[in-house]
């Protein structure tokens, strides 16, 4: 198995920490367009969940997760 390949687990974590990044993109624009220029309740609550899901993720495959953890 190379360095690179991906686990079933893997696969999943990835999967849902560009879920949370996509719906806090989202979320940004909408907030953008609607002229709002705060961090609102909603922003905080998908800016904690994309930094909780990137947090299972390896570094080398997109996350924040260090090596061994």
């Amino acid at each position: 198995m190379g360095v690179f390949r991906r686990t079933p687990e893997e696969k999943e974590a990835i999967a849902e920490m560009k879920a949370a990044d996509k719906a806090l993109n989202e979320n940004s624009d909408r907030e953008f367009a609607a002229g709002i220029r705060h961090e609102t309740d909603e922003y905080q609550r998908l800016n904690a969940a994309a930094n909780d899901a990137a947090a299972k993720v390896s570094f080398w495959h997109g996350g924040t997760k260090k090596r061994g953890g």
